[in-house]
């Protein structure tokens, strides 16, 4: 009977933690190098709760924030660019020379600086 009461207990628990896993909050980061012209980056996050986030991009020693917005559904995108027409239309300004070693990471945070998603690594594409 004892055993019968742990492996209901357990498949509970295994149960429970998938259902965690399949709304838990993920990331998506791109991102491009040109040369010494430009660099550009994407940090999307999906299965948010409702709230507001910033997006975190590094690459190297450098750090770029993004200002908080809030959720559309589950979702936050969030665009970095080095490029002055992308900035002026809403893309947080990174300098051309940001991404090192064709590597950046980057992760989303709540209002409380809470990290809500993984810390997700990309290699950058190049281009001349």
């Amino acid at each position: 009977m004892m055993t019968n009461k742990f492996a209901t207990a357990s498949a509970a628990a295994v149960l429970a933690l998938f259902a965690f896993t399949a709304t838990a909050a993920d990331v998506q980061v791109t991102c491009e190098k040109r040369g010494t012209r430009r660099s550009r980056a994407s940090v999307d996050g999906s299965g948010l709760v409702q709230g507001s986030y910033r997006a975190v991009l590094r690459s190297g020693d450098g750090t770029a924030r993004t200002a908080f917005v809030p959720a559309i559904g589950d979702e936050a995108e969030f665009d970095f660019d080095s490029n002055p027409n992308e900035v002026a239309e809403g893309a947080t300004a990174i300098p051309a020379n940001f991404i090192v070693d064709g590597r950046v990471r980057g992760y989303l945070v709540n209002t409380s600086g809470k990290r809500v998603t993984p810390i997700v690594t990309a290699i950058c594409r190049i281009r001349s």
